[in-house]
């Protein structure tokens, strides 16, 4: 009935006059949808499934038109995300309806090629269908994100080689105060229904507010488009619209700020939740579980998973004591992690110079990649820093992804805030995870694949995407890196820190333990610095299940390649491999098991090996 009613309501509002322009194109869009399910064109379900694929494109990109910015596509750039109660049941109900839409079509019918998609596609609106039943949207801001922080990074990623571009710009600072209030209205929700993040993982959030409320309108971080216009755009034209951004900026966007900050501080901070487990928000145990199979596509439970992550804990424990012998060090375990976190010769002085030896990290990794891969992409990638709006509760480095389509590099941003808490020893690690062979590389050849649906050449499946980043740091030894044996102890803690995640996070959503607990399990078995295990900690905390998806991932690509070495044996082709485990973008764990041992039947049939 609750369902219905929402329906009801819904029809009401998408006829409305008030919904014109590209509401009325997705109006359109549901309309036809519901004509595919009941089939009114009489079409063969292979055609059904394929009108579907571009509808859901066309859907995706004008009910998100930051997803469209970073697509690449030109639709709804002067518009933000419609965060409005109308839009998303609007949203929820699209979801169902394609849900349903699905079940009408005979898998059997299909080729094999689109089972697979139909497979991939199913599975994926099945889980956002029963996701519905927990209120994320009331999640809209916490230390990681949020209005104070998502908005800035989407400017930044807007072109400006046009005035169009520039207009676009200012039409997203226009409407970024409803959006600012929008999420408020959400958040309002929120507190009346008891769910919020912890309160402590929103002590910076007034801080990082604050950043965005700068004197010069030249100097915010959401006016970055302004600053280096291109001679591409008429000088007249880029100066008239530079001062109407700073205008709207001075007399918009900041009071949009200034009530953000006055909610934050006032009703948000102090009403939010003081625990810290997901298991103590409404139904949030099966929320946790939930998260947990999302975000691992697996089946497995958290006490599962709590134990393959004291497992490996306890193995890479054993790897970590070989190193420190093969240094000579005399002292204990713990001793070894303070002089890493503590000696001079392990830090840089200078922001500079950090940025520096990332770089040329990056170039030394660049041209080891042919040993290893048969196919590299052509889109590049770029060293940058991460933003200082954003720098104080933003982890050690992360990926953006590039689109060829909207001609932008990929870029793998490093945090220069406390040089102190950022060693040498984890950076070649760390530059193997996000840039190559790690996310530029796997998230660049899968936007490129040319013979696949839209949504699979989108990044997707954490566990996939994660756990080939963090697979990819184990690639280091065979492209000659960790060299040094504190580089290696560097890549090891990174692997530690992974599974520490495992057991950490089940340990805080699922077995009670308390946040303090959790640090000091990961400050005794890690040699990351003090504010970075707190920084992580605190990100496990507003993101519960994600954290788990890197190590499961990994795991299992180490035990598939395993599983090809030894069926394959000298046959066994490490380029071909990683081809093959990259060729079809990212996919459920499960499917990722089938496709490489269906490869290396292939393979051994090929090379005349028994199996």
């Amino acid at each position: 009935m609750k369902i219905l009613i929402k329906s009801t309501v819904l029809t009401l509002l998408l006829s409305s006059p008030v919904f014109a322009g590209w509401l009325e194109e997705v109006k359109d869009i549901h309309t036809e949808i519901q004509a595919l399910t009941v089939n009114q064109q009489d079409l063969g379900d292979a055609q059904r499934l394929q009108r579907y694929f571009d509808l859901s494109y066309d859907l995706a990109m004008l009910e998100d038109p930051g997803f469209a910015t970073s697509f690449g596509d030109p639709r709804g750039q002067d518009r933000l995300s419609d965060l409005s109660e109308q839009g998303i049941l609007r949203r929820q109900k699209a979801e169902r309806d394609a849900l349903t839409l699905m079940e009408s079509i005979d898998r059997d019918s299909l080729s094999e090629k689109n089972r697979v998609n139909y497979d991939l596609l199913r599975d994926s609106l099945e889980a956002d269908v029963r996701g519905q039943q927990f209120p994320e949207h009331y999640l809209q801001m916490n230390q990681m994100g949020g209005p104070q922080q998502d908005i800035a990074s989407l400017l930044a990623m807007m072109p400006n080689a046009s005035a169009r571009d520039l207009e676009n710009q200012v039409a997203r600072l226009e409407a970024l105060p409803v959006y600012i209030d929008q999420s408020v209205a959400l958040m309002r929700k929120g507190l009346e229904a008891g769910v919020t993040p912890p309160a402590i993982t929103l002590r910076d959030v007034p801080q990082q507010i604050r950043n965005q409320l700068v004197d010069d309108a030249s100097e915010s971080p959401l006016l970055t488009g302004f600053a280096d216009i291109p001679t591409s755009v008429d000088p007249l034209q880029a100066e008239t619209l530079r001062k109407r951004a700073e205008k709207v900026f001075s007399q918009q966007v900041v009071p949009a700020f200034e009530r953000l900050l006055e909610f934050t501080q006032n009703e948000y901070l102090p009403g939010a939740r003081k625990s810290i487990a997901m298991g103590d928000l409404p139904a949030g145990a099966q929320w946790y579980q939930h998260n947990v199979a999302v975000q691992t596509t697996t089946n497995l439970s958290p006490q599962e998973i709590h134990d393959i992550g004291l497992g490996e804990v306890k193995r890479i424990r054993a790897e970590m004591h070989e190193i420190i012998e093969s240094t000579g060090f005399e002292g204990s375990f713990e001793e070894f992690l303070h002089f890493l976190r503590t000696d001079p010769q392990f830090y840089h002085s200078s922001a500079a110079d950090l940025m520096r030896e990332y770089r040329d990290i990056a170039k030394r990794a660049d041209p080891e990649l042919m040993k290893i891969f048969g196919h590299l992409p052509r889109t590049p990638y770029g060293v940058i820093e991460v933003p200082s709006y954003a720098e104080q509760s933003t982890t050690t480095a992360y990926y953006q992804r590039g689109s060829l389509k909207a001609g932008r590099p990929g870029y793998y941003f490093a945090n220069t805030y406390a040089l102190e808490t950022r060693p040498r020893w984890e950076m070649e690690a760390l530059t193997l995870h996000e840039a190559v062979p790690g996310h530029h590389l796997q998230i660049s050849i899968q936007q490129e694949l040319e013979d696949l649906p839209w949504f699979r050449q989108n990044p997707s499946y954490t566990a996939f995407v994660e756990g080939w980043g963090l697979y990819s740091e184990s690639l280091g030894e065979e492209m000659g890196f960790y060299q040094d044996p504190y580089s290696k102890f560097g890549q090891l803690t990174y692997e530690m820190w992974r599974a520490i995640r495992l057991v950490v996070d089940t340990g805080m959503h699922y077995l009670g333990w308390s946040r303090q607990q959790a640090i000091d399990f990961f400050k005794a078995n890690a040699g990351k610095s003090e504010h970075d295990i707190v920084v992580e900690i605190d990100r496990y905390i507003v993101w519960p299940g994600q954290a788990l998806a890197y190590k499961i991932g990994e795991l299992k690509i180490k035990e598939l390649r395993a599983y090809a070495e030894e069926k394959l044996g000298e046959e066994f082709d490490i380029r071909a491999f990683h081809d093959e485990v990259l060729g079809k973008g990212a996919v459920p764990l499960k499917v990722l098991d089938s496709n490489i041992r269906a490869w290396v039947d292939q393979q051994a049939v090929a090379k005349k090996r028994p199996l």
